[in-house]
């Protein structure tokens, strides 16, 4: 029954909606199958597209590839089917990290997630510009809070002066980044040499954003250079909203919550108007990893840091095809 319902176009919506999820360094380390039998939606890791010294225990991979996982639920739901999600679901294929198999018509499209998650996808961008200041509603916050929780982690705003330890933690990963040569070397290889290079994975140089004249906001330097007659220099907001995203546990499958959590928190706070963009440099160093970790402020993993505000869009950066990501063997039964 259900072959004739997952038709050829609504198989490509979904897993557009996939690939439009973030990943570092937009690196898209995932790949999908369809497995016609069960109709089941395979998202598998591409360790090919991994980051050997930024990523070497495939953390960021999987949190990349968990936050694919919750575009595909939500895209999946929204064509009127409830997503039957299951991570690492073969043990004996650890390339194999989720499946997402649709069931229903449910009575209650969308569920569990908003509505309007679906239409966010295609709006959300990172945004690594100046954010004008303004501070974050309390309302907006505790939808943020309950979408990681949601998703099994927790999401918690620090007081002021936690934020100042996180950013100078964040600070320090910035300085060993710049200074580790085989970081730095890895971190070019995905900046587009020229804006109008046609590259599918990366950043063009249009989304690497500038950096904060006055150094309180260590925005990434993909290009390790920070020399400032080549890096634009811009005042950023002088009390930067930063929310710390931890999980209980530090496992693999852990990993894939935490993605799905990011996700879902990035999508409620795109139909906010929010913008966001992405603190990681302290989570690729164990030492200030585990300091970022004790100050969850219980027990748990510190996953990735979330910087909020309002401002502008930041451009869209570019995605792989669907006709690349799908498993050429699936694609040919679907399509034939």
């Amino acid at each position: 029954m259900m072959p004739t319902i997952l038709d050829a176009s609504t198989l490509e919506a979904c897993l557009s909606a996939a690939v439009a999820a973030p990943s570092i360094f937009n690196t898209q380390p995932w790949r999908c199958r369809l497995d016609p039998e069960t109709v089941t939606l395979q998202v598998r890791a591409a360790p090919e597209r991994g980051l050997r010294h930024a990523d070497p225990t495939g953390r960021a991979l999987h949190l990349s590839v968990g936050a694919a996982v919750l575009n595909l639920r939500v895209a999946v739901a929204h064509f009127g089917w409830t997503p039957v999600t299951r991570l690492l679901p073969a043990p004996a294929d650890p390339e194999l990290l989720a499946s997402v198999r649709p069931t229903g018509p449910t009575a209650r499209p969308g569920t569990p997630h908003r509505a309007d998650l679906y239409a966010a996808i295609g709006r959300r961008h990172s945004s690594r510009f100046p954010f004008t200041g303004q501070q974050l509603p309390s309302h907006i916050r505790a939808e943020l809070t309950e979408a990681a929780h949601m998703e099994g982690a927790r999401l918690t705003f620090p007081t002021a002066d936690s934020t100042i330890r996180l950013l100078r933690l964040t600070t320090e990963a910035e300085h060993r980044n710049r200074n580790n040569p085989e970081r730095r070397d890895e971190s070019r290889r995905w900046i587009h040499r020229d804006q109008y290079e046609p590259a599918d994975v990366g950043l063009p140089p249009t989304a690497l954003g500038p950096q904060d004249a006055h150094e309180r906001l260590p925005m990434r330097d993909f290009t390790a250079q920070r020399h400032p007659e080549r890096l634009l220099a811009q005042p950023f907001e002088p009390e930067p909203v930063v929310a710390l995203l931890s999980t209980e546990h530090d496992r693999r499958a852990d990993w894939l919550r935490a993605g799905q959590a990011l996700e879902h928190v990035l999508l409620v706070a795109t139909t906010h108007g929010v913008r966001t963009s992405l603190l990681h440099q302290a989570l690729e160093w164990p030492d200030l990893r585990e300091a970022l970790s004790r100050m969850s402020g219980r027990s748990g993993h510190a996953q990735i840091l979330i910087r909020l505000g309002y401002g502008p869009e930041g451009p869209a950066t570019p995605r792989r095809a669907v006709e690349k990501v799908l498993d050429g063997a699936a694609a040919d039964r679907q399509g034939g």
